[in-house]
């Protein structure tokens, strides 16, 4: 899922889909899983010149993946959809006016307790040696992009900046995340857990250790046959309970934490050994995935009331 937070954004996606034929290239893709140039050409019944413009477009926008495959007569070009939803915020000015955001690096998490298979991995090299936990505790965990592991937990102390006198009234989290399967699967489930100062406010499985093709913003020197990519999650916790990309997933809400100026705020990612599916966990930070971003949060504010 790709997050637009504004129509400003959005711009270079909402150009590359204003085309009736780039609309029906992402559809064919879709219902075929993937599809070389010449084979797309044919379909759409115009030449593979016409074609490479509109490919490009989607491609630098985000939204198709070309790689090069090998075939009987040498290399061709597999085109193949990123992206299974688009979401798109169109607040107020009120709303944007009134927001703090900051983003945490994946590696910068302030405790943690972690099992083999794990590790963590910067964009230019791993991090210590894989499976050994101790390398979660050294001082260069905190330029990694990637970390992964079987079950245990992360957990990250979000800034809170927001103006004297305010309290939260929403909290947005935009992370890429997947499971961790011994190499990879795409059918691995895990129960991956979201923990806000100590209480559980949602569940989310993931399907799967996903390494079918590269992830776009992963670095070429990356291991072909480990964590390739991951799915972009939306979790929202608010007045009205919590949500995870727009469906509500618990009625746990803001006003049970009482947070405001003063707050320490810690958000806590698990995979619980009592988990009906312990199937690890892997989060992308930038340089690594699909969606070149690391932790993101925004929290809404509004001024306390006076007793």
């Amino acid at each position: 899922m790709l997050h637009i937070k504004s129509l400003e954004e959005g711009l270079e996606i909402f150009k590359a889909l204003g085309s009736e034929v780039r609309i029906e290239i992402i559809k064919i893709l879709s219902e075929s899983q993937g599809m070389n140039m010449n084979e797309l050409a044919a379909k759409l019944n115009i030449t593979n010149g016409a074609l490479t413009g509109h490919i490009k477009k989607l491609e630098d926008s985000g939204l198709v993946h070309v790689s090069n495959e090998s075939a009987g007569h040498g290399n061709q070009k597999k085109c193949s959809v990123c992206l299974d939803k688009i979401l798109i915020e169109m607040g107020s000015s009120e709303e944007i006016k009134n927001m703090y955001q900051a983003d945490l690096k994946v590696g910068h998490f302030s405790d943690y307790e972690v099992y083999p298979t794990c590790g963590l991995a910067s964009n230019t090299a791993l991090i210590g040696q894989v499976d050994d936990n101790r390398y979660f505790s050294h001082p260069d965990r905190y330029s990694a992009d990637i970390l992964w592991f079987t079950r245990g937990y992360v957990e990250y102390v979000i800034p809170n900046f927001i103006p004297s006198a305010q309290k939260i009234d929403q909290i947005t989290i935009s992370l890429e995340i997947g499971s961790e399967a011994p190499g990879v699967n795409n059918i691995w489930p895990s129960d991956i857990s979201f923990i806000l100062n100590d209480r559980k406010i949602a569940t989310w499985t993931s399907p799967g250790d996903f390494g079918d093709v590269s992830g776009i913003f992963t670095p070429d020197w990356w291991y072909p046959n480990w964590n390739q990519y991951g799915l972009l999650k939306n979790l929202v916790i608010n007045e009205k309970g919590t949500f995870i990309d727009g469906l509500q997933v618990s009625d746990v809400s803001i006003k049970e934490f009482h947070l405001d100026y003063k707050s320490t705020i810690k958000l806590k990612l698990a995979v619980e050994e009592d988990a009906e599916h312990v199937g690890g966990l892997t989060i992308f930070g930038r340089n690594f995935g699909n969606y070149n971003q690391d932790i993101s949060v925004h929290m809404n504010y509004s001024p306390l009331e006076i007793a």
